[in-house]
């Protein structure tokens, strides 16, 4: 419709450059990307399930659940990348409106595999993982 709209004006079409035949030929169907999202955000889902199961193992249960409920989470923002592509994911995580949330979120994504992973501090890693949920909560609604 923009070449169409640039002809109309008397602008010149460019001509589509090897980058974005590239792109066009490897982009995914609607029903791919359908598959992919349902897949990455069921796997999300299990991981955070598998978490919240983990929780109750003495000792490292808590560190577990802090991972698994990390990864399902990365894993159920990534399934949102399948269906507006990831560049444009980007984009819009990072539009003005939603910085403060997306940094917010990564930030306690991040902090909360730090307090499991090299801190060993199972507190933290909870209330990471609490800050994370709320964060979540708050990205989810800026969009």
């Amino acid at each position: 419709m923009d070449k169409l709209k640039r002809v109309l004006r008397g602008q010149d079409v460019e001509e589509p450059s090897g980058l974005a035949e590239v792109i066009d030929a490897t982009s995914l169907s609607w029903g791919t990307r359908v598959k992919g999202f349902v897949a990455c955000f069921a796997i999300g889902c299990l991981c955070s399930l598998l978490g919240s199961c983990l929780l109750w193992i003495p000792k490292k249960g808590l560190i577990l659940f802090a991972v698994f409920y990390t990864l399902g989470n990365i894993s159920s923002i990534g399934s949102t990348a399948f269906l507006m592509g990831p560049m444009k994911q980007l984009k819009k995580m990072f539009e003005p409106t939603r910085l403060i949330a997306t940094v917010v979120m990564l930030l306690c994504l991040i902090l909360t595999l730090c307090a499991a992973f090299w801190w060993h501090n199972a507190g933290l890693a909870l209330l990471f993982c609490i800050l994370q949920f709320f964060a979540l909560a708050w990205y989810v609604i800026s969009f």
